[in-house]
């Protein structure tokens, strides 16, 4: 079937054979066109189906409504949650979101972002992807004077406003719960260690196996293992040591932490008694497996929430001699199953 074509001022100005500037003048209520006039023009874009295109009217009053929104991956509990608490609040501001998914790619994100300058966004949030690269892009968004949030993932050298976590401290509980526990051998499954969160996370490891004098070994320690399917082959390598570890802290996610319990259990061995395991999101999933899965809880609609909250009180008048601000969120480990042995 053939697509309507959408109608404009200008299908309608010829309609009424008047200038299509009187159309525009007389449906934005402007006191140069007569009431006689206004009410012919309303009357005929009513028949002919007129539906006015708002980001063109916006644009033209120097407004756009509009936040982009840039994240790794949209189906993931984490980001998904964040994309909900930004939109509970932009939407009670009348602000729409136009959300991109990098899928951990560069060049995907560069595409996303260059996508969104040019639908004139008034802001752009976003998480950076895994994959390495340039952070131009981003430059291109403040030299536009475009308002940019980073959150969780974040460049560390660009001055922007950021919403993180406290991971450092995060990990150190995780952690210290895991000693505390009785578990010696903790490994430690990490993420691209490019990327400032997973540093973070790792720096909280070391810290609570050195306060509780527990030896720091590079044979229990992964890299990159942040996805199911590597958590589950970082998990085969170190139950296969002459030594294995009694306890897995997946710093990266619970999807890396779903790949060990699945490792495991693939073993025959038993959790939490043989292998304790410990997760980081708290997806909805870990609630549910058996046994569940410990995690840490990073409050992501709260997360989202406060990233559209800093935007309308501190951005959106817009200064460019404010000082961005960092706001940390501090995250909460949930206990459960997998690693309770006492």
């Amino acid at each position: 079937m053939k697509r309507q074509k959408r109608t404009t001022i200008y299908d309608i100005a010829q309609r009424l054979n008047i200038a299509a500037s009187s159309v525009s003048r007389a449906l934005s209520n402007s006191n140069k066109v007569n009431a006689a006039t206004k009410a012919l023009v309303l009357k005929t874009a009513a028949e002919m189906n007129y539906q006015q295109n708002a980001m063109a009217s916006n644009l033209r009053k120097g407004n756009n409504p509009t936040i982009g929104v840039v994240v790794p991956r949209i189906n993931q509990g984490f980001f998904s949650n964040v994309i909900a608490g930004l939109e509970e609040i932009t939407y009670k501001k009348g602000y729409n979101l136009i959300i991109c998914q990098s899928n951990e790619l560069h060049a995907r994100e560069v595409d996303c972002v260059n996508a969104l300058i040019n639908q004139h966004v008034s802001c752009i949030v976003i998480s950076i992807a895994a994959e390495t690269g340039s952070h131009d892009h981003l430059q291109q968004v403040l030299d536009r004077q475009i308002r940019l949030i980073q959150f969780d993932r974040v460049v560390d050298e660009l001055d922007t406003f950021k919403v993180i976590n406290d991971n450092e401290r995060a990990s150190y509980e995780a952690v210290t719960h895991l000693i505390h526990q009785g578990y010696q051998r903790i490994a430690l499954l990490e993420g691209p260690i490019h990327l400032d969160i997973f540093r973070q996370r790792k720096e909280g490891y070391l810290s609570a196996l050195r306060k509780h004098g527990l030896p720091i070994l590079e044979e229990l320690m992964i890299e990159n293992a942040w996805t199911k399917e590597l958590g589950a082959q970082g998990t085969t390598t170190l139950l296969e040591l002459p030594e294995p570890p009694d306890a897995i802290f997946a710093s990266t996610s619970d999807f890396s932490a779903l790949g060990v319990l699945e490792a495991a259990t693939d073993k025959g061995i038993s959790v939490p008694d043989q292998l304790g395991i410990c997760g980081y999101s708290n997806e909805p999933f870990t609630e549910i497996t058996s046994p569940s899965i410990t995690t840490i809880d990073q409050y992501s609609m709260s997360m989202g929430k406060t990233i559209a909250n800093l935007y309308f009180q501190e951005m959106e008048v817009f200064d460019l001699n404010v000082e961005p601000k960092i706001v940390s969120i501090k995250p909460k480990l949930i206990v459960r199953k997998s690693t309770q042995r006492k």
